[in-house]
């Protein structure tokens, strides 16, 4: 696990730039750092030994030195590989996955990638075609972006590292803040950042020449939906794939931990690791036992006989690290769940390097309650006409609240506007309330319309798994699950975020998968033959914080309160309008997302605008550092 960073060479670019980038990514691998260049590009590396601890050195080269790999990530299918490369004339020099990559590229090109299972990101440099091609994975487990403004053209595992480049030019990309304000994140290549792209979960780019192409290798889908399948064949088969997955990503020469909430993900990758060996796990919790599992997790790790390590945070904790997440974040992220990642990793670090996560079973096996609503409105489009619903919809709009209004408003839409992610946090009405300039607003549901054109033939319930699987996975859980770990030079694997867990869930069908009574049903029912019954049955919590509460707390509401009113507030948003979600929220009704989202963002931008501030954005950041 690491992080690594690179440019195509200009003749004004100081030689020591390559170093100052890395640095700028040193959290991601403290344990080693190298550099490569040859006045054409320039190359740099920080290493976190996970596996062959005195091998393994990167930038690594091949056998005759005219290829040059970077790379992050785990490939847990590389001795397969090695093999087969083996018995095709290749030599060995170590037994670590890069070298497979660097052999593997040489030997198939882009189609090495059809065959690699793992999480990763990895840039290959060719000094003969003087070409550089980059990767991401399926799901885009680690992260890669580029820069690419027509002159120059960098990459690296995080934006931050283009801060130290001398030709970068740093510009807000205003236009994305509605899309920001609408889903917490960008939901597509774009970033905050003008000019500066993810390459998607599944893709990689080829620059050569001044000119960057991207192609997509991989995509789930569910072309092959088996409607023959059963809940209980089902089940056996997804025990199969977690006991064998689960294996797979507990590779490595450090000791290995593991992630526990009190739900059903973790505690089945947990209870699988523990078959291995004994493993210890780490919860996060609250004092309040209203919003803290902490009793369910250590229970569960002492009936299969595991040490649990409870942490707990409060306020103070919280709100004092808000800066420094947003810095190590890249991009705005609103999701409140992240500050209480950030203190579970930090503390599981002191303890191991690397640890599991139940990411994934929520997406790909049907886990969220909301997918149950379509269930009342495939009915109501079936025995509705569409002219009916439209216009019942329009009246209902105009009139005011009553029991049923936001039914049949939404009745009348079609789901790639309806489905609550697609407006999650704002809808347009409210953007254009909030937002200084509202004529930068945007239909948020058009730019998506794209996800959901692609299952258009599909049911509801999958049309939303897709969506989720293509963008909350990606953009929110395991892009926080990524910076807040690597902040903490954690090493986070998902076993349930895996090729073969995909390519299985791909096929199944709505009725083992979800129903009316029951989510995620064909993974409970093979949790139920390994884990305690409640715990198999548990409903979901989702990492819940007492963040509502603490908006209303006056400590922490003057924090918020003052940056409602500060330079950056007025720059981008309706202060009057941002007081008075603070005042509704105070007299009971939740505006926690929206207030939260809001906050973050203008923390976020003092910390990488602070030129546009009058803050001071390196005591913000470090200020919780120790």
């Amino acid at each position: 696990m690491c992080g690594f960073v690179g440019y195509v060479n200009q003749s004004d670019v100081p030689e020591d730039t390559i170093n100052h980038m890395a640095d700028r990514i040193k959290h991601r691998g403290p344990d080693d750092e190298a550099y490569f260049a040859d006045g054409k590009v320039a190359m740099g590396f920080r290493r976190l030994s996970i596996i062959d601890l005195a091998h393994g050195r990167q930038p690594m080269y091949n056998n005759d030195e005219t290829k040059v790999l970077t790379f992050n990530g785990e490939i847990y299918n590389y001795q397969e590989i090695r093999k087969e490369l083996q018995e095709m004339g290749y030599e060995f020099k170590t037994d670590v996955d890069s070298e497979v990559l660097i052999h593997g590229y040489q030997a198939w090109g882009a189609d090495l990638l059809q065959k690699l299972r793992g999480m990763y990101a990895f840039v290959i440099y060719d000094s003969k075609t003087q070409e550089v091609f980059g990767a991401r994975d399926h799901f885009g487990i680690k992260p890669l972006y580029y820069y690419d403004d027509g002159d120059t053209f960098m990459w690296a595992s995080e934006i931050k590292a283009f801060l130290e480049h001398p030709n970068f030019k740093k510009e807000l990309n205003t236009s994305l803040l509605p899309i920001h304000l609408s889903f917490e994140f960008i939901p597509s290549r774009e970033t905050m950042f003008k000019n500066v792209y993810k390459v998607l979960p599944g893709q990689y780019f080829l620059h050569k020449n001044g000119k960057t192409e991207t192609h997509r290798y991989w995509k789930f889908n569910y072309d092959h939906i088996d409607e023959s399948q059963t809940v209980e064949e089902d089940a056996d088969k997804i025990e199969k794939l977690v006991d064998e997955s689960v294996k797979a990503h507990m590779i490595a020469d450090v000791e290995v931990g593991s992630f526990l909430s009190s739900g059903i993900d973790s505690s089945y990758v947990l209870n699988e690791a523990a078959k291995l060996k004994p493993i210890q796990s780490f919860s996060i919790g609250f004092k309040n036992s209203k919003y803290s599992e902490l009793a369910w997790s250590t229970e569960f790790a002492k009936e299969i006989g595991q040490k649990n390590t409870e942490i707990y945070m409060n306020g103070d904790d919280y709100f004092d690290i808000l800066p420094t997440m947003m810095y190590y974040m890249d991009e705005p992220l609103s999701n409140p769940s992240a500050i209480q990642l950030y203190y579970l990793t930090k503390r599981t670090r002191e303890s191991v390097k690397v640890a599991l996560s139940g990411e994934g079973a929520d997406e790909f096996f049907g886990g969220y309650n909301t997918y149950l609503e379509a269930i009342p409105f495939e009915r109501y489009q079936k025995w509705v006409p569409k002219p009916i619903r439209k216009a019942a919809g329009a009246v209902a709009a105009k009139m005011p609240r009553f029991h049923g209004k936001r039914f049949l408003v939404r009745g009348a839409q079609p789901l790639s506007e309806r489905y609550y992610r697609v407006n999650y946090v704002f809808n347009y009405e409210d953007r254009a309330k909030v937002l200084k300039d509202p004529s930068i607003n945007v239909d948020s549901g058009a730019y998506t319309k794209h996800i959901f054109d692609d299952v258009a033939g599909k049911d509801e319930m999958t049309q939303m798994q897709y969506f989720d699987i293509n963008t909350w996975l990606p953009f929110d859980i395991l892009h926080k699950a990524d910076r807040m770990s690597m902040a903490n030079s954690l090493e986070v694997r998902t076993p349930l975020v895996d090729k073969k867990v995909a390519e299985f869930a791909e096929t199944m069908p709505v009725h083992t998968r979800i129903t009316p009574d029951e989510t995620k049903i064909s993974l409970r029912t093979a949790a139920e033959r390994q884990l305690p019954k409640k715990t198999a049955l548990k409903e979901k919590m989702g990492f819940p914080s007492p963040i509502a509460s603490w908006i209303n707390d006056p400590k922490y509401h003057e924090r918020i309160v003052n940056e409602f009113h500060s330079d950056t507030a007025e720059k981008f948003f309706n202060t009057a309008e941002l007081d008075r979600l603070l005042d509704e929220h105070a007299n009971g009704k939740s505006n926690m997302q929206k207030i939260f989202t809001i906050y973050t963002f203008i923390l976020w931008y003092q910390v990488y605008f602070p030129e546009d501030t009058n803050v001071d954005t390196l005591s913000l950041v470090h200020r919780t550092q120790v």
